[in-house]
């Protein structure tokens, strides 16, 4: 996860801290330093961070803007150690959004201070109804357990899924090639499998999109859903993230997320899913490093012509581990309110049994955070409340001890997560299913006959 966002109690006075803070520059003007990345980043969290920045004999950041988020430009080498400061001493899995330029910092940083300004897609043209029961319960009682526990193992066997690895390239083809098996499988030739190469950051790991066109050309045809999770691990106490040494499992984060999606996809293929929105499963590349993959998805999809109307985004990072009292916890900011409420009736439809609530973690929490900047209506169920170990999310995240061990070599917390994203396929894109021979199985309300 790239940004548990909790201020903890910090030792250092922030008045004493060396910060820069110029008046505003307009979008263009390039300060005389030679670095390479632009950050996003809360105010707050910045100035936390600088006595470790002066210590560590780095030059403080310079930050520019009046906003409660500002921007600064970072050596692209120190964005590992930002990741890393913050996660030491905040809590934090990241907290900030990676920019390939200064325009497109300011942008998002404007964006994040007026978001008032920002284009929003609304979400599906009908609202969000809960109205397809047959297929949701059909598809929630087909998700298996063992299954998720499987993929995690998988995806955690590599030595890292870093982004500028190899493995980390390795372990996005073989993302690639676990959902193309899937499809293959069930005859499914209209289910493509693509990867997004990335361009506006140096990295080895492309994002892996595999799209479910929709059943019908008259049945909203424009509108898409899109289910998400990052491909990612790293290792904080490392410099070299890419040694033999550098091991970085990420079972939880964010295997657990992945194996999720694969589960419902799984699900999907096997039950002949049809669904009357095209939708979009997608496994970002580089969220550790400021959301780069995701940030440059939502960004193609905002700025197309005619821009993609994306009306539904859910989003898993991190769904095995939890010493919290609920089962899943709805981030309830920097998300979209109207979604959330759906997520909650989808709860209380489907998985009745399964307790949740409500949590904050603040600006650039994960990939969820690149949608909702760009005005499509995102989503985050969590694993746990966010609050300091041992209560809250998983304390070995970002370590070699980021193993199944952690959670006891199961996926019983993870299972209502994947049974969640099923139920919300099923009502969200709409559509029915068909058994092998394809006849139809389950006849949803708005269902068109093949």
């Amino acid at each position: 996860m790239s940004a548990v966002q909790r201020l903890l109690p910090c030792a250092v006075g922030l008045a004493s801290l060396a910060l820069a803070l110029p008046v505003q520059a307009g979008p263009g003007v390039s300060p005389a330093r030679g670095h390479e990345t632009w950050i996003s980043i809360e105010r707050s969290v910045a100035e936390t961070t600088q006595a470790a920045w002066v210590a560590s004999g780095r030059d403080p950041l310079v930050l520019e803007g009046e906003g409660n988020v500002v921007i600064a430009q970072v050596r692209e080498a120190d964005v590992e150690f930002l990741s890393r400061v913050l996660h030491k001493q905040l809590h934090h899995c990241g907290g900030f959004m990676g920019h390939s330029n200064r325009d497109a910092a300011f942008d998002a940083a404007a964006r994040a201070n007026r978001p008032e300004t920002v284009p929003i897609t609304p979400g599906p043209a009908e609202g969000y109804t809960i109205d397809n029961g047959p297929v949701a319960q059909a598809m929630v009682a087909g998700v298996q357990g063992a299954n998720l526990l499987q993929t995690m193992t998988t995806l955690s066997n590599f030595n890292t899924r870093y982004h500028n690895c190899t493995s980390g390239n390795q372990s996005a083809l073989a993302i690639r090639d676990m959902w193309q098996a899937m499809a293959t499988a069930a005859g499914r030739t209209d289910v493509t499998v693509t990867l997004f190469n990335h361009t506006g950051y140096t990295t080895m790991q492309p994002s892996v999109i595999l799209t479910i066109p929709r059943g019908s050309t008259s049945f909203r045809p424009e509108e898409i859903i899109v289910l998400g999770a990052h491909q990612d691990s790293i290792r904080q106490d490392t410099s070299n993230n890419c040694s033999a040494t550098a091991r970085a499992p990420g079972a939880d984060d964010d295997g657990s997320g992945i194996a999720t999606l694969t589960e419902v996809i799984r699900v999907a293929m096997a039950k002949g899913y049809r669904p009357l929105r095209t939708v979009q499963f997608m496994a970002y590349a580089a969220e550790e490093i400021g959301l780069r993959g995701s940030a440059e998805i939502a960004q193609s999809y905002a700025s197309a012509t005619p821009r993609k109307n994306v009306v539904g985004v859910m989003h898993f990072d991190m769904t095995a581990y939890s010493t919290s009292p609920l089962g899943i916890y709805l981030v309830n900011d920097h998300t979209n309110a109207d979604q959330n409420t759906f997520v909650n009736n989808l709860l209380n439809t489907y998985l009745p049994t399964v307790t949740h609530g409500t949590t904050v973690c603040n600006y650039a929490c994960s990939d969820h955070a690149s949608w909702n900047d760009r005005g499509f209506p995102a989503s985050l169920p969590f694993e746990a409340n966010f609050q300091p170990p041992p209560a809250g999310d998983n304390p070995a995240i970002h370590t070699i001890n980021d193993t199944l061990a952690q959670f006891g070599n199961n996926a019983t917390h993870a299972l209502p997560f994947a049974q969640l994203g099923a139920a919300y396929l099923a009502e969200a894109a709409k559509g029915y299913l068909t058994n092998p021979a394809g006849l139809i199985e389950v006849k949803a309300s708005r269902e068109l006959t093949k």
